[in-house]
């Protein structure tokens, strides 16, 4: 993989002369310890100064270079991220790209976003919804109308708009609702992401994918180049602050590895890296299963480690740094073979940046502490995205060869 440039520069350069540097800060500094350790003051001699000075620079400066501690470590008062001094508007974009009852999966995991993007207090007008949506009311969902994300989960399809479906989720119109040009759409609400410079966009994908390519319900598939060039001229445009973008899909690293430039204000994360599946979770036969009448995934294990997460905690206050950390935990699995290695791409250093900046946060948890040990969810045994849908045909089969057994029985006996 190739490891990204480092965002952060430190002050101090390999060619900022020392000596003058240390006269300039040397009466400052001794003043500020004179307020803060004054009896460790009075015991040091005055010539070790300089020394500390030196030693305190060397920390600062090796901390800064440091990409890894972003968002755990040193965070001075001015890189705080604040709610209080949050301007512009939060636009989101949340895109299912398949159809097909064995995919139940993505759309609920698209509704599921929805429902935590409207707790934390984005308006509708500013959340664009592309979905097939043949599952609610699909002749094979158990509860008509009704779709979960979790075993014991409520309906999460309830007030999720119908901006683009059925035939209107294509690649066209997704990069034309991006970009806010009206005028390239064709079908649907007519809704498109209307940002200024000074607002904060949130893109969610979930489906099928391969190197480079990410599936879609209808029209042609979705290319990495494409994409990225559509990033690009959103950048161009001038016509958001920071964007963020969280990809589920098979080999969804190769959607951004190489490609994403660090410089354009955009942080990804990936379920996977760039040459592994990503998987489902809350799969009939597995644990934790759905309920006994549903015969297919319920989710994806990434999209639900980050929206559980969401959830629970209060996104004032937690990083996506912080998230990034606990999803990235929760996916691999216990590093057994069932998970993936969850990766971020592009402006790491956004990762800084409060969760509230894009999701909004539920007021309901103002006062849960982020805990960084992710004891909220319980061990489950995904199942590979390529397998999950098998499964739903496999449930099927084994529910007609039990009537079979028990009709060839009834006959025997």
């Amino acid at each position: 993989m190739k490891l990204p440039k480092e965002r952060f520069s430190s002050q101090f350069s390999p060619h900022t002369p020392l000596q003058p540097l240390i006269s300039m800060n040397l009466s400052l500094f001794k003043s500020t310890c004179l307020f803060l350790f004054p009896s460790l003051l009075s015991k040091m001699p005055t010539f070790f100064l300089p020394t500390l000075l030196l030693l305190l620079i060397a920390f600062a400066t090796s901390v800064s270079g440091r990409r890894d501690l972003v968002g755990d470590f040193l965070r001075l008062p001015s890189e705080t991220d604040n709610d209080d001094n949050f301007k512009g508007t939060r636009w989101a974009v949340l895109l299912a790209g398949s159809n097909g009852y064995w995919n139940y999966r993505h759309q609920a995991d698209v509704c599921h976003a929805y429902q935590i993007l409207r707790k934390g207090g984005l308006k509708e007008e500013n959340i664009i919804v592309f979905m097939y949506d043949d599952i609610a009311f699909n002749g094979e969902n158990p509860r008509p109308g009704v779709i979960i994300n979790k075993p014991d989960g409520g309906d999460v399809y309830k007030g999720v708009p119908k901006d683009y479906t059925g035939e209107d989720v294509t690649v066209d119109n997704f990069f034309a609702a991006l970009l806010g040009n009206k005028s390239a759409l064709t079908g649907g609400s007519g809704k498109v992401v209307d940002s200024g410079p000074d607002d904060h966009i949130f893109v969610y994908y979930t489906d099928h994918g391969g190197p480079g390519v990410l599936g879609m319900p209808a029209g042609p598939y979705l290319y990495a180049d494409d994409l990225i060039e559509v990033l690009k001229k959103k950048h161009a445009s001038g016509t958001y602050k920071n964007l963020v973008f969280y990809l589920e899909a098979c080999e969804s690293g190769s959607i951004f590895e190489g490609l994403l430039p660090e410089d354009i204000n955009i942080y990804a994360t990936t379920a996977s890296n760039a040459e592994e599946s990503s998987w489902g979770t809350y799969c009939p036969g597995e644990y934790p299963s759905p309920p006994p009448e549903y015969t297919t995934c319920l989710g994806d294990l990434y999209s639900v480690a980050w929206m559980e997460d969401s959830d629970r905690h209060n996104l004032r206050t937690e990083t996506l740094h912080q998230q990034y950390k606990l999803v990235k935990e929760r996916t691999i699995s216990g590093d057994s073979y069932y998970g993936s290695h969850v990766m971020q791409y592009g402006d790491v250093g956004l990762s800084r940046d409060v969760l509230f900046h894009y999701l909004g946060t539920d007021p309901a948890n103002d006062n849960f502490t982020f805990v960084d040990e992710n004891s909220l969810w319980s061990p489950s045994k995904p199942v590979n995205q390529r397998d999950a849908d098998l499964i739903h045909f496999w449930d099927k089969v084994s529910y007609l060869c039990n009537i079979f057994y028990s009709l060839c029985y009834e006959l025997i006996s």
